[in-house]
């Protein structure tokens, strides 16, 4: 069973229990609406959301995209109107800065949803996969403006995919998400707090059906598109299996669906399997693990890594540099890592 499934079936379930009476024999069985027709009624709000209103974009320094003082950047959005004095000013429509990409939904649908978004930066920090973890700001609205939420999430990160029983964002938020890049640095004000420099910048337009969809709460109604501003500061490699390999990793084609990959066909995608080939040897014990302390102080540099060798994990104290990697051994030269093949069975650890 993929695990796309699995936690869109406890999301359901959770939904519909909270929902449901269970002492009101008469409660109506709940019915959600055609997907498609929501979509085409979300898709036309958001379109004519962008073409009333505008932002902020005077304030923002296009000349110099990675300048300090757009590190401090707000982005507010604005009806377009008389009585806000700015009929002259560029709809969201028809700024430059408005990108869209089409995201599909997996097994729940077959819609191709088309997903605004506005891309003020890309960033020049790391690249974000859709089985990473990230450390945002962000700021959730309603098309009229209502705030539903906002979070500075940034020490306890945002998982951008759900596997089993852990939560991930929702597929509109994510898809956003990963157009854009970390922060390349940060500069502490003495004060306890800090700036973050150049990190992407940006914001995201859902239809329902890659959000919330049937799902509401007190300030989300059902069937109802959000907008998220947010800027993108650091991510988390995330491990979700704990079998040593990043997840990120095991998505073995490349396509950012994580859940399509299950070398030994036992149920269990790879990012969430613990051994990737059902041969008996753990995945963890398949592979190599290196630490590696450079003290950059002394004149030491960093190492160059073979070409399967990945970097795990890194810490920097005073400038001593302690890294951790992997080596994904492939020990009969065949183009297959050992963990993923199983008539190899080397346990490594011993």
């Amino acid at each position: 069973m993929k695990l796309r499934k699995i936690t869109f079936a406890l999301l359901s379930i959770f939904m519909l229990t909270v929902a449901c009476n269970s002492d009101d024999d008469d409660v109506a069985a709940f019915v959600e609406r055609d997907r498609q027709e929501v979509y085409d009624e979300n898709i036309a709000e958001i379109e004519e959301y962008l073409n009333t209103h505008t932002y902020n974009y005077e304030d923002f320094d296009f000349t110099n995209p990675y300048s300090l003082a757009n590190d401090n950047f707000v982005m507010v959005f604005d009806t377009i109107s008389a009585a806000n004095g700015n009929l002259d000013a560029i709809s969201l429509m028809d700024s430059p800065q408005l990108a869209s990409k089409i995201v599909t939904n997996g097994d729940l649908d077959d819609i191709d949803y088309k997903l605004y978004y506005l891309n003020l930066r890309e960033g020049l920090g790391e690249v974000v996969h859709p089985l990473d973890a990230v450390g945002v700001t962000y700021e959730g609205i309603l098309l009229d403006g209502t705030e539903f939420d906002r979070k500075e999430v940034i020490d306890n990160t945002l998982n951008l995919t759900g596997a089993g029983a852990t939560f991930g964002v929702i597929t509109g938020f994510r898809e956003a998400l990963i157009e854009f890049k970390t922060r390349d640095g940060y500069s502490d004000n003495g004060d306890g707090t800090s700036v973050n420099h150049n990190f992407g910048i940006g914001a995201a337009f859902i239809p329902s059906g890659i959000g919330y969809f049937s799902g509401s709460t007190t300030l989300i109604p059902s069937y109802y598109p959000l907008i998220f501003k947010f800027g993108v500061i650091t991510k988390i490699v995330t491990d979700y299996d704990g079998d040593s390999v990043p997840s990120y990793l095991e998505d073995l084609d490349g396509d950012g669906e994580g859940d399509d990959e299950d070398t030994d066909g036992d149920g269990f995608a790879n990012f969430a399997d613990s051994d990737d080939d059902n041969d008996g040897i753990s995945t963890t014990d398949e592979i190599l693990k290196n630490v590696y302390v450079i003290d950059t102080n002394a004149g030491e540099v960093e190492p160059v890594y073979a070409s399967n060798e990945y970097e795990t994990s890194r810490n920097d104290v005073s400038g001593v540099i302690t890294i951790k990697t992997i080596t994904l051994v492939d020990s009969d030269n065949n183009g297959i890592p050992d963990y993923l093949e199983n008539t190899i069975s080397i346990n490594y650890s011993n």
